[in-house]
């Protein structure tokens, strides 16, 4: 069965379209319930949500669907991702659900789930999702209708776990941080995450209005954080996205990190604890001379397809700890259950702590390779292969290459787009092919 409306990142889409409509949320809220009922009699769901003001609706629409599946509902407010996988786990509900478009301006919204363990569903749970929206309505009986009830600690108990993953013989006194929360979901957690353990902290997009979140602010648009940093002279700057799920940071110098590089930093500061890193895991973007540099530790790269959930599977696969995207979305299984901004902050922030070096000293070895990504608008579910002159250009592209470089074309899974993206030595030789390649996919 192919999945009709999931994604690579549950079910995303503009608001007031389909299926981010108030009736397809209460279908799925509905679907949700009947699926959660073949394992209990009374399952209970945690919904939390970021601070665009369609959370409003969808929250409404999809505790109503379920309550009148017979599900319990805990809603928390404004909670970024990772913290409502943490909370399903610590509250011990069947299910987490999340209301976000994670890095996407307000008009977007979607929803994904987290399971009771606090990790993203397979797609055969998914599947079982979008059989039950085809089928009819299942209406409990009055007296077996769930309940519904707000919880009031849900941000002070998220701030307790992530202080938990820093280690307790260091503190961040001293330090004076810029905390860009995106006008998002951590706009008050990140904050407060950082100055109760030590450190001075300023905040930039941390005052949502519903309508700002993403807005010129947060991972995606870090620009304002490295002029922020540079003016206030501080020792780093944090960005997170829309639902704090990502993460990027800036250095005193106002140089940007990425997700490649901070994955080499957590897996070195775990093999200068002596702790085994058998392997990470990155994804096809991710970049070759961090590939290159592990190696050289001694440390395996393997990829994985492009999204955080596919990077989680290979670790959970492998029993390995370390994961990540370029993008910021980093995981660490021996800290969180799920990609988490503030937590991998945490980290990044401990390994200077012990190491007393700068980032740009830690990352001394690793030399990005130039990477040129564009999108060229495309047909949802077109195969690209299917453009003679497009695969006629890949394989002149990549035998000019010769081993040099990397080229990489795929379909987004949340945008209509082909990401074209080209790795080599010299940018200029990046730039040229792709724009070679993607002028060969807009002529389809």
């Amino acid at each position: 069965m192919t999945r009709r409306y999931f994604g690579t990142d549950g079910i995303r889409g503009t608001v007031g379209e389909e299926p981010i409509t108030p009736d397809f949320m209460l279908r799925l809220g509905h679907a949700v319930g009947l699926v959660l009922k073949r394992r209990t009699d009374t399952p209970r769901v945690l919904i939390g949500k970021d601070t665009r003001i369609s959370g409003y609706m969808i929250e409404s629409a999809l505790e109503a669907g379920l309550v009148s599946a017979g599900v319990d509902v805990l809603l928390s407010g404004p909670l970024p991702t990772p913290g409502v996988a943490y909370l399903a786990r610590a509250l011990r509900v069947d299910l987490g659900i999340v209301i976000s478009a994670s890095h996407n301006p307000y008009p977007d919204n979607g929803v994904k789930f987290f399971s009771a363990r606090g990790e993203k569903l397979p797609d055969e749970w998914e599947l079982q999702v979008e059989a039950a929206l085809g089928q009819a309505p299942r209406w409990v009986h009055p007296a077996r209708l769930g309940k519904a009830r707000r919880i009031g600690d849900a941000a002070g108990r998220y701030i307790e776990f992530c202080k938990s993953t820093f280690a307790q013989d260091l503190s961040l006194k001293g330090l004076n941080l810029v905390v860009d929360a995106a006008h998002g979901a951590a706009y008050q957690v990140a904050p407060a995450v950082f100055h109760e353990l030590g450190a001075s902290v300023s905040s930039i997009g941390c005052s949502p209005d519903g309508l700002n979140i993403n807005d010129g602010v947060g991972a995606t648009a870090p620009a304002a954080l490295v002029t922020e940093v540079k003016a206030r002279r501080a020792d780093h700057g944090i960005a997170l996205d829309g639902d704090a799920d990502r993460l990027q940071l800036v250095d005193p110098q106002g140089r940007l990190y990425n997700g490649d590089e901070l994955l080499y930093v957590l897996a070195m500061d775990r093999l200068a604890q002596a702790e085994p890193v058998p392997g990470v895991v990155g994804t096809l973007m991710t970049n070759l001379a961090v590939e290159q540099a592990l190696g050289r530790r001694g440390v395996v790269l393997v990829r994985a397809k492009v999204g955080d959930r596919y990077v989680l599977e290979e670790l959970q696969r492998r029993g390995w700890k370390l994961g990540g995207e370029g993008s910021g979305h980093l995981i660490a299984l021996d800290r969180h259950t799920t990609g988490d901004g503030i937590v991998s902050a945490l980290q990044v922030l401990q390994a200077v702590r012990r190491s007393g070096r700068t980032l740009a000293e830690l990352l001394q070895d690793v030399m990005l390779f130039p990477q040129v990504l564009l999108n060229v608008r495309h047909e949802s579910g077109a195969d690209w292969r299917a453009n003679t002159r497009l695969v006629a250009e890949l394989a002149a592209v990549e035998a000019a290459l010769a081993g040099t470089g990397r080229v990489l074309i795929r379909a987004s899974g949340t945008e209509p787009v082909l990401r074209v993206m080209v790795e080599a030595a010299e940018e200029v030789v990046a730039r040229q092919a792709a724009q070679r390649l993607a002028d060969a996919a807009a002529s389809h």
